[in-house]
């Protein structure tokens, strides 16, 4: 088998396995377990169908760091439930999944699979540091189109794509991306932040949307370009877009910043975080396979067993 690392934006896909999965599932105590279930058929599943050997799943040990939000005090606001000062603040996440989060963790680490995060940084930045630095092909498991930004076919970093379900996998390169929103990967970030997102909290340029964005990338290459052919007065710019960047001008000083992924965190190895698949061993299996009966995990975790056997 060729060695493929596999990077899981873990909570986008927990989330997407409790609402996925029914919440009518549940321990003998009452506790949900529909999200423990379906992240483990989740990544048996994947793994399983895109060959991988490595697999990190990357946690958000800040989903919305201090440093993002003192340059856009917007950003994911929507989310939260409550501000800490000097902590992460506390995001909206439903009762019945914040119960589960704790087995999740529990189970990932019975199955030897490498949990990593990085402090003041969300999971896409962790995503972002292993797949530059990878010396093997990567697939970004996710349904966040930020990390579009990190599609690169010389460095065979694919996204698979979860946005239409489980059932409607799709795998995303350069050309998938140009298909979708007419700019190249490494100009997504700039895309983003011209079109604004307001899942994220970013407000975007008034005035410009996506095949506007699309459009003013395709002339100018980048924010940068675009920007300097705004400050240029025979750059044949139009006078509305020359405006409406303008008006713009202190979110788009500092939007950059937070639009792209960071990539040079200090991360443990893959080998040091122990990145490498294999089968459960002999203490850690039994032990799985009493939660399977404890919490209710049906097969799921027969059927990552089953997976993390095809890796002796």
């Amino acid at each position: 088998m060729t060695d493929r690392l596999m990077l899981l934006d873990t909570a986008s896909l927990y989330f997407r396995a409790f609402y996925g999965v029914p919440d009518t599932i549940r321990r003998g105590d009452g506790t949900p377990v529909n999200a423990v279930r379906g992240l483990l058929d989740m990544i048996a599943r994947l793994t399983t169908d895109y060959g991988a050997t490595h697999l990190v799943a990357c946690w958000d040990d800040d989903w919305r760091p201090q440093w993002r939000v003192d340059l856009i005090p917007s950003y994911k606001s929507h989310r939260v439930a409550k501000e800490v000062a000097g902590a992460p603040d506390v995001e909206v996440v439903p009762d019945a999944l914040e119960a589960q989060i704790p087995m999740i963790r529990r189970v990932l680490k019975l199955a030897g699979i490498a949990v990593v995060g990085a402090a003041d940084h969300e999971a896409d930045d962790v995503i972002g540091t292993y797949a530059s630095h990878a010396a093997l092909p990567v697939d970004v498991v996710t349904g966040d189109r930020d990390l579009f930004q990190i599609v690169d076919d010389a460095r065979q970093v694919r996204v698979v794509y979860t946005a239409r379900g489980m059932k409607n996998l799709e795998v995303l390169t350069e050309a998938d991306v140009v298909g979708k929103y007419r700019v190249l990967p490494v100009q997504y970030a700039d895309y983003a932040t011209l079109r604004g997102d307001t899942s994220d909290g970013l407000p975007g340029v008034a005035g410009i949307g996506e095949k506007t964005a699309a459009s003013l990338l395709g002339e100018y290459g980048t924010l940068d370009g675009l920007l300097a052919a705004a400050a240029e007065a025979g750059s044949g710019l139009s006078t509305a877009v020359r405006s409406k960047l303008a008006a713009a001008a202190d979110y788009l000083a500092v939007a950059p910043a937070v639009v792209k992924i960071v990539r040079n965190l200090e991360l443990p190895t893959l080998e040091e975080a122990g990145a490498q698949l294999h089968p459960v061993p002999g203490g850690s299996r039994a032990e799985l396979e009493g939660l399977a009966t404890e919490w209710n995990l049906g097969g799921s975790v027969t059927r990552l067993l089953e997976a993390l056997d095809l890796r002796r």
